[in-house]
């Protein structure tokens, strides 16, 4: 069956406007990550209080999911999405001007709470609008999106910090989350609201929680957030004990693992038609986890850049299966459900810092790397096996 081109032009429309305002928060969420180091020396810090700025944008982000998907189905997404990009904005402008590193961390919060009303609400806005024969392709395009800003925070970050420091980083986040709203506000037309009903969301909740289909996809993406993230606010550390560099080597490496999920967006198609979804997982695993030890025993720079490469591509093809059929896994409330995805995920990357952090102090960054390659990939067995 041809596609309708009216149907197709207006996905493409839909997302480019909503890729904007998801770049915008990917780009904030990692923009400080390779700037551990700097920021630990401005503030007169440990290195692993400072990586902990990332659980403080990630946690937020997390728990301002049940509150942030209801919502958006009873008021309309693109209004949410609206909301939360004048919020991010705001938030990153003060964050350029903190004082201290506390005040620093209360502002990253409140930005990551803001950055969460964007791009899950964008996923499950494409869900509504996309019929299921056009969705992953259109997924695919916004992770695309997302993946862009996750590769300009970390490689801008290695880039400008230099010249414009890192509060001149922070503003240019602002500026693009700025840009994003402007797109929504002159591309999308005003939704019609309805009030929210909180007797209606615990039902629907109840509902999601109680299939054990959607439990699973949960739990998996939790552990990713795990297993996958907390090395990030590392690399800067690492790199610069091992004397294979510092701030530019992390930012070069975080945005590697972006580019790897370009790498999985273009191959995608190909992947899934030669080796279907449960092997495409379990085959991203197993890369993850040889990426994951690669990072472990690199002995240089370019082979942990390469590593991170590896390990975003391999990361990609497990995640957008579950992302895929979150979308589908209650289709009459899937604000409510992608929201309980994000949750589940940010929840994860915001824990995973501090369990790197307490492996690290244990039995160090090299066997906690090990261990987390294990995981990710069990993990990857366990979710590519055929549903019964």
């Amino acid at each position: 069956m041809m596609a309708d081109p009216h149907e197709a032009k207006q996905a493409g429309r839909l997302i480019l406007v909503l890729g904007i305002g998801a770049g915008a928060s990917t780009l904030a969420t990692r923009a400080l990550d390779p700037l551990v180091g700097v920021l630990a020396e401005e503030f007169l810090a440990n290195p692993a209080t400072v990586a902990l700025l990332a659980t403080a944008f990630a946690l937020p982000y997390a728990l301002a999911q049940p509150v942030l998907g209801p919502l958006g189905d009873a008021v309309g997404k693109t209004r949410v999405i609206r909301a939360a990009l004048v919020l991010l904005a705001l938030t990153l402008a003060l964050s350029a001007m903190a004082p201290n590193l506390g005040t620093l961390a209360v502002l990253r919060v409140l930005s990551g709470a803001a950055a969460g009303g964007i791009f899950p609400l964008s996923i499950a806005l494409v869900g509504d609008r996309v019929p299921i024969e056009r969705r992953q392709l259109a997924l695919s395009r916004l992770l695309v999106a997302g993946l862009t800003g996750s590769v300009g925070g970390g490689a801008m970050a290695a880039l400008l910090a230099p010249l414009i420091g890192w509060r001149g980083v922070l503003v240019v986040c602002a500026a693009v989350a700025v840009a994003g709203w402007v797109v929504m506000r002159d591309s999308a037309p005003a939704p019609v609201g309805r009030r929210l009903n909180l007797a209606e969301v615990i039902a629907r909740y109840r509902q999601i929680l109680g299939l054990a289909a959607a439990r699973l996809l949960y739990r998996s993406v939790f552990l990713e957030g795990v297993l996958v993230f907390g090395i990030f606010p590392f690399l800067a550390p690492t790199l610069a004990a091992r004397g294979q560099g510092g701030a530019a080597e992390a930012g070069l490496a975080i945005a590697a693992f972006a580019l790897g999920g370009f790498g999985f967006a273009g191959l995608a198609a190909v992947m899934l038609r030669r080796l279907g979804q449960g092997r495409m997982i379990r085959a991203g695993g197993m890369l993850g986890g040889l990426a994951l030890a690669g990072i472990a025993l690199a002995p240089s720079a370019i082979v942990l850049v390469g590593a991170c490469l590896l390990l975003g591509l391999g990361f990609y093809m497990m995640h957008s299966s579950i992302q895929m059929r979150v979308t589908e896994v209650a289709p009459m409330a899937r604000g409510s459900a992608v929201a309980l995805h994000a949750f589940s995920f940010f929840l994860g990357q915001s824990l995973g810092p501090v369990a790197m952090g307490v492996g690290r102090a244990v039995v160090g960054v090299e066997a906690a790397l090990i261990l987390a390659a294990i995981g990710l990939v069990a993990l990857a067995w366990r979710l590519g096996r055929p549903a019964r």
